[in-house]
């Protein structure tokens, strides 16, 4: 019988990598069949780790377990990396797939192809990775097997004989899935003989052991005792153990080449283990080339994040460091705000990666924290005056995403460029029109229009990606009733007659409010914002005067009410209604010097929320 503890090098010439996308069902099916461990209710999708991903119901980071297969009287070790489907999330997907040898590409039998599964197709195939087509959900009463294998074989150019049909639910067509990825992915092509050579394609935090990396080691083995040297870094670092996850961590004497594991190496600092790294012995530094196996990131989504009490930064930074370890895709700029002091500029793959990082902080590190409004990056061009350049160091153009850069003198500005993005949706024939009439209102061009079959169509749009972030996808799943799929990718800039929009509470402006945004949208959305605020800000002793301001001129306005006080009924005699009328005016110049000296409260909540948008 095989143990974790020792598991034999000859053993690795029948190691599989294989990436599992979007089905957290199918994983606990295969884990439960080899024995890897026991699924049942109340264990429900093992590798969903995270607070958030089992309050949500979503897979928001890939996690990777090793288990034992026996086919025809032979051991295999299979290396199964679980990720996620949201499309904020595909960076997830991109470096997984750089550590995996094959791909299960799974696709809902009762509702056929989506937008991610399209991404994610192409994302393999970039790779040359195998893949296996599967089909699940088969125990539904409206699986039409026929009809997406038929788009398969449309979109994806599959063999529907090659094709598996499976149920996570009820725990059939496990074995057939297992055996074609013996048959039908290639084991890994490293070799034991030649220097160790391990790829990092995650990392995590341990408050006892300090940093962990995961790895994918493409030569030679990993031992604890090793002295090894990163490629991207040049430091050098002691192995003090390694293991592998099943899922949970289990210590193994060595990692052999093709095989996923972790090693810890006392390694305090979280930027020493860069995700895309590459480690080697340090005899072999000079052997060694860093590895190259995805693309770098463009975070998308840009916002403020302050901790809730200014005391608490350091607290925070800490927080976030350390978060950013296990989260290598957000990017990370230190700012001073008037209002809440000292935090961060976060840049985010989408506005669901922005919640879900900050839930997490909360989660994880009990870091309170405030995010404000998103943005994306506009580009600026600036006037060709030496002048006017001087106060741009010099520059031909610049690059805002924090509405608080954006430049007040606008006669300094040739031209505006916004992020564009082109997406795909693929939705029943019968919410056609909804979408097309969302597109519209969400400023869409249709490029293409494609019928996968006679129930389906996959359209081909270009947004401005302002656009799509704050809740397009959202959107889109209200008027399809949750049928239609999504997918973007950046698409360059577009040029555009942009202004800042100035939200302020009793005349003082709120930076963590203001919005870039294009000049025709300025007066509804301003509106629209006012409106909400009088929502989200609870009233106060004094009145609020909510505007919205476009250069100085203010193009929506709203009040909060104050809460007031009754004192007529203490009032008695004659005099009463002098006494009323004093009292009045007493209280009206109170509330008017309280309105002059204090600050609005504000919720933290109402960062965020007064930006989402309905359909």
């Amino acid at each position: 019988m095989l143990s974790d503890q020792s598991i034999p090098e000859a053993l690795q010439l029948g190691d599989r990598i294989f990436l599992l996308t979007r089905k957290s069902t199918l994983a606990d099916c295969l884990l439960d069949y080899t024995g890897t461990v026991k699924v049942t209710g109340d264990n429900a999708q093992v590798l969903d780790k995270l607070r958030v991903e089992r309050e949500r119901g979503i897979t928001v980071k890939a996690q990777t377990a090793s288990m034992f297969y026996e086919y025809k009287n032979e051991t295999y070790l299979l290396n199964l990396i679980d990720t996620p489907g949201h499309v904020d999330f595909a960076y997830e997907v991109s470096r997984s797939l750089a550590a995996s040898d094959g791909v299960l590409l799974l696709v809902d039998a009762s509702q056929g192809v989506e937008a991610q599964t399209v991404a994610n197709f192409w994302l393999a195939f970039d790779k040359d990775l195998s893949m296996i087509g599967v089909l699940n959900k088969m125990d539904m009463a409206n699986a039409k097997p026929k009809t997406v294998e038929e788009q398969m074989r449309k979109l994806f150019e599959m063999n529907p004989d090659e094709i598996l049909r499976v149920s996570a639910k009820s725990r059939t067509g496990i074995k057939p899935v297992l055996d074609a990825i013996v048959q039908r992915i290639k084991p890994p092509q490293g070799s034991s003989d030649k220097p160790m050579r391990a790829f990092v394609f995650d990392s995590w935090f341990d408050h006892f052991r300090g940093c962990y990396a995961l790895v994918v080691v493409r030569d030679g083995a990993l031992k604890p005792g090793d002295e090894i040297y990163s490629v991207s870094s040049g430091k050098r670092h002691l192995v003090q153990h390694v293991g592998v996850l099943r899922p949970d961590p289990r210590p193994v004497d060595a990692l052999y080449a093709g095989q996923v594991g972790f090693f810890a190496a006392n390694l305090r600092n979280v930027r020493d283990v860069a995700v895309g790294d590459t480690f080697c012995r340090f005899e072999d530094k000079d052997k060694i080339k860093a590895e190259l196996s995805f693309k770098p990131l463009k975070q998308v989504v840009f916002a403020g994040l302050f901790p809730t009490d200014a005391s608490d930064y350091d607290e925070l930074r800490v927080a976030v460091d350390r978060l950013c370890l296990n989260d290598p895709s957000v990017s990370l700029e230190q700012i001073s705000s008037p209002a809440l002091g000292l935090g961060f500029r976060v840049g985010f793959l989408g506005l669901l990666h922005m919640e879900v990082f900050n839930q997490r902080l909360e989660d994880e590190y009990g870091a309170s924290s405030i995010l404000t409004a998103p943005t994306v990056s506009y580009v600026l061009k600036i006037k060709d005056n030496p002048t006017i350049r001087k106060r741009y160091d010099n520059q031909g153009e610049i690059v805002v995403n924090d509405p608080g850069k954006f430049p007040d003198l606008v006669t300094d500005i040739k031209e505006y460029l916004e992020p564009m993005a082109l997406c795909t949706i693929i939705t029943p024939n019968q919410y056609y029109k909804n979408i097309e009439e969302l597109c519209d209102r969400n400023r869409g061009l249709r490029l293409e229009s494609t019928m996968i079959d006679d129930e389906r169509v996959m359209l081909k749009y270009r947004f401005p990606l302002a656009n799509i972030i704050v809740s397009f996808f959202g959107s889109l799943k209200k008027v399809s009733s949750g049928y239609a799929s999504f997918d973007y990718d950046t698409d360059g800039y577009q040029a555009t007659d942009l202004v800042k929009m100035n939200i302020l509470l009793n005349g003082k402006a709120v930076d963590e409010f203001a919005i870039i945004l294009p000049r025709h949208e300025a007066t509804s959305r301003g509106r629209e914002l006012c409106a909400k605020l009088i929502e989200e800000i609870p009233r106060q002793l004094y009145d609020i005067h909510i505007q919205a301001a476009i250069n100085g001129r203010v193009i929506a306005r709203e009040n909060v009410r104050a809460l007031t006080k009754n004192f007529v009924a203490k009032l008695k005699g004659n005099m009463a209604k002098d006494r009323l009328n004093k009292l009045v005016q007493r209280q009206k110049e109170g509330k008017e010097r309280m309105r002059l000296i204090n600050k609005v409260e504000v919720p933290k909540e109402a960062f965020l929320n007064v930006l989402k948008r309905g359909p």
